[in-house]
């Protein structure tokens, strides 16, 4: 398995953390009648972590198909190269550092994280078109 596979594999793992945790956290500030519910009735917004931890969520969901394109994009393409693999490995340990940093309320630095991973996604699509 290429580099890239692996942290596409690995960004599928970070995903589905994401989604357990961010599920957990809004059921302990909702109640988990409320999550074992229809989910019908209008409820406020999550506060706090569990707010965060859902806004991080759904960012990482926003960026995630592109990055899962880009990969294959490299691979089918058979352009896997040192810059191809930065941008894979950038992408991925940004999007860990995106998320620690997005729970733990750091501004600056979570959006400087965000930059990283779409710099790494950026990287890939090189990669495919740089000969």
């Amino acid at each position: 398995m290429s580099f890239e596979l692996a942290m596409l594999a690995a960004s599928c793992v970070l995903c589905l953390i994401q989604i357990v945790i961010s599920s957990h956290a809004a059921s302990l500030q909702r109640g988990y009648r409320w999550t074992a519910s229809s989910r019908d009735a209008e409820v406020p917004p999550l506060t706090g972590i569990a707010g965060r931890l859902e806004r991080a969520l759904r960012n990482f969901l926003e960026t995630f198909p592109v990055f899962v394109a880009a990969v294959f994009l490299v691979h089918l393409l058979g352009r896997e190269s040192a810059l191809s693999e930065w941008g894979a490995g950038l992408y991925v340990s940004a999007r860990l550092v995106y998320l620690l940093l997005y729970a733990a309320g750091v501004p600056l630095l979570r959006s400087l994280a965000w930059n990283a991973a779409f710099v790494g996604i950026i990287l890939l699509l090189l990669a495919s078109v740089w000969p």
